[in-house]
């Protein structure tokens, strides 16, 4: 489902945009809708709300770590078929987060036994998603679940059905939309000031370096037996579901999906029609493949914008991950990693006043010389200067007429108060949630998005499975 519109109103000049967001450090966050009939205020005690988590790997012990500063959050469960993986993360919940939680293999005990669960993280392999969210969700708990929302689409349209009949919230885990540097981008810059005109272009991609595959730590096997009554093959998919058919969409799914979703969000609507190539053609041990290039096309009021997106899992070469918005007055390439993050100005769009420009780089809690800590995501930049008149044409050129473009400044210079700071990147995203059961705020990426999004990212496996052009209709992206 497309993005909500920004509140109506007359558009700001991009002057007097600028100068408002320097004079005051404004943020808007972007007001997504909360799930029609959803229930709010559900947790018996207002001040904590009482949370299992459903899936102790990697990402569950990121999202734990995310949550663990939230004020009011207690971990009073967690659930996980690998003993291993379960008692390392009921230990450090105990000794770090000083927690008493009970540990459980199996979800459906857990949600039968303890009772005071007000919401359910859940972060296991994607062919579960659906399984274990509608389970939580008929029980009478709000979920957040990590991306993507399954591994095929009935499983994710499943999942909005059963939210919409138990009237419980479910936000499906693309935190870069809780992201103060994306929403400040989208809401303010792309909408409201319109610095990059008419997007013409989006280019995406993730690339990642070599890497071994998953290993298990000597006598942490879990039985064939055991194995097999979960639905894997043996400890080498288990350990390695991302790469198995049977249990996720592959890197397009699992890296890509992540900014996929950003570009359906920041133009607010869905594609038409996807063509894509990839294939197996270095981990000869993996089912999916381990390079994909796909190209979409967007219907927008102003016209086609054509989205291409790769991701690479054999180089880090190519600067990394971003995604890049091009306009015909400007163009923003953003991350979750501000070294990546710039804003550019055509020579040909309206100027950009230097003075204010330069109020809004500046960050007066983080600027050069301070002595804050921060993390290297977050590290503010040098403060650049802006040309008065950026010159074109053949005389600046030396004779070759040409189109110069300067960068003006790095976005995560013009966040100010909106900053990161020190939280993880997944902790506003998980704050939203739980501020939605507290205080019925908008879930940023309720189950309707979510299964755009997934919709979005499954047709590239198709599309390159096909070898052909395939389209989208409308009817497609509703659950």
């Amino acid at each position: 489902m497309p993005a909500p519109s920004p509140s109506p109103g007359s558009p700001l000049s991009r002057r007097e945009f600028l100068s408002t967001s320097a004079k005051l450090g404004a943020f808007i966050a972007a007001a997504p809708y909360i799930a029609r009939g959803a229930e709010v205020g559900a947790a018996p005690d207002a001040d904590t709300i009482k949370v299992a988590l459903i899936g102790c790997g990697s990402e569950g012990s990121i999202l734990a770590n995310a949550a663990r500063p939230i004020p009011g959050i207690r971990f009073v469960a967690v659930c996980d078929i690998w003993p291993y993986a379960l008692n390392s993360t009921a230990r450090r919940i105990k000794a770090v987060f000083k927690q008493d939680v009970q540990a459980f293999e199996d979800y459906k005990e857990m949600l039968a036994t303890v009772k005071e669960i007000d919401a359910v993280i859940v972060a296991t392999p994607d062919f579960m998603h659906a399984e274990h969210t509608n389970a939580a969700l008929r029980a009478g708990k709000h979920v957040y679940c990590e991306k993507l929302m399954s591994n095929t689409v009935e499983g994710a349209r499943s999942m909005v059905q059963t939210a919409r009949e138990t009237k419980k919230l479910l936000q499906i885990g693309h935190q870069r939309r809780s992201n103060p540097r994306y929403q400040f981008a989208r809401d303010k810059i792309v909408k409201e000031a319109r610095l990059l005109g008419r997007i013409t272009n989006i280019s995406g991609q993730w690339h990642r370096a070599v890497t071994d595959d998953f290993g298990t730590p000597r006598g942490q096997e879990m039985t064939a037996e055991k194995l097999a009554k979960f639905g894997y093959a043996n400890m080498h998919e288990f350990r390695n579901w991302r790469w198995f058919k049977k249990y996720a969409g592959g890197p397009m799914s699992d890296l890509g999906a992540h900014q996929i979703d950003i570009y359906n969000w920041m133009l607010g609507t869905n594609p038409q029609m996807c063509i894509a190539s990839g294939g197996v053609d270095y981990y000869k041990t993996h089912e999916w493949y381990d390079n994909a290039i796909a190209i979409y096309e967007y219907p927008t009021k102003d016209g086609v914008v054509r989205a291409t997106y790769d991701v690479l899992t054999t180089t880090s070469a190519g600067g990394g991950y971003h995604e890049y918005f091009m306009g015909d007055e400007g163009s923003l390439k953003i991350s979750e990693n501000p070294k990546y993050t710039k804003l550019y100005r055509e020579a040909r769009a309206p100027e950009w006043d230097p003075h204010v420009a330069s109020k809004i780089i500046t960050r007066p809690e983080t600027g050069e010389g301070a002595t804050n800590d921060l993390k290297p995501w977050d590290k503010p930049r040098k403060r650049l200067t802006m040309p008065s008149k950026v010159p074109t044409g053949p005389a600046a050129a030396g004779g070759a007429a040409k189109v110069d473009v300067r960068e003006t400044a790095a976005l995560d210079a013009f966040d100010l108060n909106a900053t990161l700071g020190d939280k993880a990147i997944h902790q506003p995203h998980l704050e939203n949630f739980f501020n939605a059961m507290r205080k019925g705020v908008a879930l940023n990426c309720p189950a309707e998005d979510g299964f755009s999004t997934a919709v979005t990212v499954l047709k590239v496996n198709e599309a390159i499975a096909a070898r052909r052009l395939l389209t989208f209709e409308p009817g497609d992206f509703k659950a």
